[in-house]
């Protein structure tokens, strides 16, 4: 049995596109379609199902998935063994990030990044809709969702700590609300598809439904609109650190902390043989956010 081909065979089972896991491994489309047609031939069943959006492995697929992750495993340990092989990540590392936290941390992030895997090429793709990682051939997601897929794997990298701001020419004009029930009179900010903000009380959790005068679908927006004196927003730390560090935001509410119930995660594909460019880049994300993150 080749070993090239169950190597092709696994990027498969977590790209799920052909041409994608080919050309990771320096294959054309056609070569990595002839590969696969020919481990079929030597198993004498189907492995893959193709449509023209997707692949998907077969039942025999799956069951046949982590005995071929098993074997490829098995001579990396060998190899290592006695010091043979490379381990140097190589190919295409293909991300996908919400678009503020992209461009404000994963893009600062990759300056090093590439300097220490000089070989590995970015594809990131920053969108604020959850993308569906298998159908888009994604190695990689970061997430500040809840993991709905249970066939996908997530790695916590930082809680996503979030406050209440509001601009000090805001509160000059308006004053400082003292309760969360004050925030009735005041004009808020929100972000598309948060419904309450609760706060943390010790007789039960105080909801608060923002009136959504201003209603906008990303977290960058929602900040610079709030230190245009706008209104009062609900905002990540690691979205409104710069603007408190220099002053144009300042805390709101800051002894009735809000209800903390989310995180940021690296989520990937469910596999056993997880790819060593996946694995350095997440061991790197979490050094360089740190185990405080920097912009609390």
């Amino acid at each position: 049995m080749n070993i090239a081909h169950l190597k092709l065979f696994t990027r498969i089972a977590a790209t799920h596109n052909i041409s994608l896991a080919g050309k990771e491994l320096g294959l054309s489309a056609a070569v990595a379609s002839a590969h696969i047609n020919k481990l079929e031939e030597t198993l004498g069943t189907k492995l893959l199902y193709r449509t023209t959006r997707k692949v998907s492995l077969t039942e025999e697929g799956l069951a046949f998935l982590p005995h071929a992750e098993s074997v490829l495993e098995s001579i990396e340990s060998a190899k290592a063994a006695i010091g043979a092989g490379s381990h140097t990540p190589q190919g295409t590392l293909r991300i996908t990030a919400p678009a503020s936290f992209g461009r404000m941390h994963i893009v600062p992030a990759l300056a090093e990044f590439r300097l220490l895997y000089p070989d590995l090429k970015i594809d990131l793709r920053l969108s604020d809709t959850i993308v569906d990682m298998v159908e888009g051939g994604f190695d990689i997601a970061i997430r500040n969702a809840a993991l709905s897929d249970s066939t996908l794997v997530a790695s916590k990298l930082a809680s996503d700590t979030r406050i209440l701001c509001a601009s000090p020419e805001y509160v000059a004009q308006h004053g400082m609300p003292s309760t969360p029930q004050a925030l009735q009179s005041h004009p808020t900010i929100n972000l598309t598809g948060i419904e309450h903000w609760v706060f943390a009380n010790s007789q039960g959790n105080i909801k608060f439904k923002p009136n959504n005068g201003l209603q906008i679908d990303n977290g960058e927006a929602i900040r610079d609109a709030c230190i245009r004196g706008m209104g009062i927003t609900l905002c990540s730390m690691w979205c409104a650190y710069q603007a408190l560090q220099e002053g144009k935001l300042i805390q709101v509410l800051k002894d009735t902390p809000l209800v903390n119930d989310t995180a940021l995660w690296a989520v990937y594909p469910n596999s056993r043989l997880l790819a060593p460019k996946v694995r350095v880049f997440i061991d790197y994300l979490k050094a360089y956010i740190g185990d405080v993150p920097y912009w609390e």
